[in-house]
């Protein structure tokens, strides 16, 4: 019993550790302006897949992976499409952020992490006021996945591409090997999806 107990502990510990805790950082002006455009823009009625047969079957794929986690098919087709949208604005694979979205919050709209990190992408709400938006709701769907990605993104302009140290900052974690290999190990076991991504896959770091 005693170890059962641990073990439980050990696992809730882990799961609070894990969870999304990006470390507040002073912005110069040029970047928060920068981030306050990339957020702010209106988001166009224009589909983020090249062609619709590449939009039913990458929608068709993911949301059969998706459908025990969330059973609402309109919902879940709603989410699949403002993920890839979001992703791809950001220059990111969408497989990626749903492999994120999974570690982090386990595709719970309105979780919220030990560290006080909300939503889908687990996006910390200090963001709002350094950007300049303090009334956008991060358990909005498409707010949080607008902010999750776009954070991402500056991390890893902040990185020079290093998705390892990215991932790292985004969790809070910058260094440690724990976070980007779950990313990873989501990303690669339960949504890879066609040819490889022009996003370099996480490496060990050697710094």
């Amino acid at each position: 019993m005693r170890r059962l107990i641990a073990a439980w502990l050990y696992l809730c510990v882990s799961a609070s550790a894990l969870a999304g805790a990006q470390k507040y950082e002073p912005l110069s002006a040029s970047v928060q302006a920068a981030l306050y455009k990339a957020v702010s823009d209106s988001r166009p009625q224009v589909s983020s897949f090249k062609t619709p047969l590449e939009a039913a079957d990458w929608l068709g794929e993911m949301s059969r992976r998706l459908e025990k986690r969330i059973p609402d098919r309109e919902y879940r087709i709603d989410l699949l499409r403002s993920v890839h949208y979001e992703a791809t604005r950001a220059g990111l694979d969408p497989q990626l952020v749903l492999g994120l979205i999974q570690v982090e919050s386990g595709f719970r709209k309105y979780a919220v992490s030990s560290a006080g990190a909300r939503g889908y992408m687990q996006v910390m709400p200090f963001w709002v006021k350094l950007i300049g938006r303090p009334d956008d709701s991060l358990f909005e769907l498409r707010t949080n996945l607008r902010y999750g990605c776009t954070i991402l993104r500056h991390y890893l302009d902040i990185e020079k591409g290093d998705l390892y140290r990215a991932l790292g900052r985004y969790n809070g974690s910058l260094g440690q090997p724990e976070y980007p290999n779950l990313v990873r190990g989501a990303w690669h076991k339960h949504w890879a999806y066609g040819e490889p991504a022009a996003t370099q896959p996480v490496a060990q770091n050697t710094r």
